[in-house]
């Protein structure tokens, strides 16, 4: 189904902001693709106009990293849903994780995903393949099917792939399809019945904690079976300095690695789970501000290839347990943008790097044509505007699950309208 492209649409006095681009000026969009931009255009008869001060123009946004609650998890989230959140947060294009149920592991549900994407008219949905048969790590799926039916890359979701050999398999013939292997890496030998991360605040709340090295313990061995294979192996949401270094060093080495962030872990530390709020339970769980500053320097220096929303959405009920016994994870979509641009407005990264974060440097590890403002690309936009306030409330985000960790959190950065294939889907 190819979506209704919309009228012709001139944005004006804008800052246009993408990877390559940079200027004020004006941007065309006629049949839903990008016709023209630049300092000035002339206004075609019909076109509705734009104007907004003081705002900037970008890519759609692309989520490498959300997990859907279809298939099998409808009471969290639906497709419909999601992409109502998205919107609101100036995403259009979103990659699925695996881990559903059934697991993504059919070339049939790798189609029917991307055909529900369609179906919303405003989001494209990008499914991962899973690694191994129903994420259970046990044995391999039938990867280049998944390849063929439209898999951007192979993961078993928010379960780390804990046997070497079996990684060792998944990236060799990953390397053969020319695709990465997307790791959870947290070694589940030590984070397994985990709620916290081990230290000083997990003992004094009671909560059995989970070492930080189980992070990097994990990264060390992919390195390595990376180096073994040739294969290209990505670390989702890496919150450790230790891991961050290893990466930097892996990098150096010309090792096929790369990695990504969530919010979360450049923007709070352990301390949010306060008195035990299970909305800052979150997988892999919040780390020490040591940890927290990492990971907002390794924005900034290029070591995080890409920022993703994490997104993990619960039902009330899977949220009000006892703190060990709740579900981790947190809702991201309507935040992303926001969260992200707190490391611009504290100067640790510059705007058009923290776009980039968001849009080309994710289409750019997917493979796909997305996060960038060219001449006859689609007209996949967000607007917002970088200064105007807006608090985060749970109960009142878009979209159908409320488990945000930012709940409360005054946020810089007020996403005015997204637009995809041109036309407008939200504001």
């Amino acid at each position: 189904m190819t979506p209704d492209p919309g009228p012709d649409t001139l944005f004006t006095g804008v800052r246009l902001l993408a990877e390559g681009v940079d200027l004020v000026g004006d941007l065309l969009v006629q049949g839903g693709r990008i016709a023209d931009f630049g300092p000035s255009l002339g206004r075609p008869e019909g076109a509705v106009v734009v104007a907004e001060d003081g705002a900037v123009l970008c890519p759609g946004l692309v989520d490498m990293r959300a997990a859907l609650g279809e298939p099998g998890y409808e009471y969290r989230e639906t497709i419909a849903s999601a992409a109502e959140a998205a919107a609101a947060g100036g995403i259009t294009t979103l990659a699925a994780l695996p881990d559903s149920q059934p697991a993504i592991d059919d070339p049939a549900l790798v189609r029917l995903l991307r055909a529900r994407g369609e179906e919303t008219g405003s989001l494209t949905i990008v499914p991962y393949g899973a690694v191994t048969r129903g994420c259970r790590g046990e044995e391999l799926a039938e990867l280049g099917l998944l390849l063929e039916a439209g898999a951007a890359a192979f993961s078993d979701g928010t379960r780390a792939i804990g046997s070497a050999r079996l990684m060792r398999l998944a990236l060799s013939y990953a390397r053969g399809f020319g695709m990465r292997v997307i790791q959870h890496p947290e070694d589940p030998s030590l984070a397994g019945g985990g709620a916290a991360t081990e230290g000083d605040l997990a003992t004094r709340l009671g909560l059995p904690g989970i070492p930080a090295a189980a992070e990097a313990i994990l990264v060390a061995r992919d390195i390595r079976l990376a180096e073994l294979t040739g294969g290209s192996v990505h670390f989702a949401h890496v919150s450790t300095a230790e891991a961050l270094e290893l990466i930097r060093r892996a990098k150096a080495a010309g090792v096929a690695v790369t990695c990504d962030t969530a919010p979360p872990y450049f923007d709070l530390n352990e301390t949010a789970i306060g008195d035990f709020r299970t909305y800052a339970k979150l997988s892999p769980p919040l780390r020490k501000e040591a940890d927290r500053a990492a990971v907002a320097a390794a924005l900034a220096d290029g070591t995080i290839d890409a920022v993703a929303s994490d997104h993990q959405p619960r039902d009330a009920d899977d949220k009000r347990l006892p703190f060990a016994q709740a579900a981790p994870g947190g809702v991201g979509l309507a935040t992303l943008l926001g969260v992200t641009l707190a490391q611009v407005h504290n100067g640790t990264v510059p705007l058009p790097t923290a776009i980039a974060l968001l849009t080309a440097r994710p289409a750019a590890l997917l493979g796909i044509e997305a996060g960038r403002l060219a001449n006859g690309a689609p007209a996949d936009l967000c607007l917002f505007h970088p200064e105007r306030i807006w608090q985060v409330e749970a109960g009142e985000l878009p979209g159908k699950a409320q488990n945000t960790p930012f709940d409360g959190r005054a946020l810089e950065g007020v996403v005015l309208g997204t637009w995809k294939a041109g036309r407008r889907v939200f504001g």
